[in-house]
């Protein structure tokens, strides 16, 4: 496993992002197919899409409220 993906989940969970933020860009990252329709969330889908692409610069949005 690469240091981008430790680095990315340990930043977040550091910052305490929204846990199904993380859930979501880890799946991404590891190129996981997504949750059943009935389990997805606009969180959940937006960490999967930016692990999808391996942005690493959104996470500050999800931050737990």
């Amino acid at each position: 496993m690469d240091k981008t993906y430790y680095d990315a989940v340990t930043e977040m969970e550091k910052t305490q992002v929204n846990r199904e933020y993380v859930l979501g860009w880890m799946g991404g990252y590891l190129q996981n197919p997504m949750r059943e329709e009935q389990r997805l969330n606009e969180t959940y889908e937006a960490g999967y899409a930016d692990g999808n692409e391996g942005n690493t610069g959104n996470f500050a949005q999800w931050l737990k409220k």
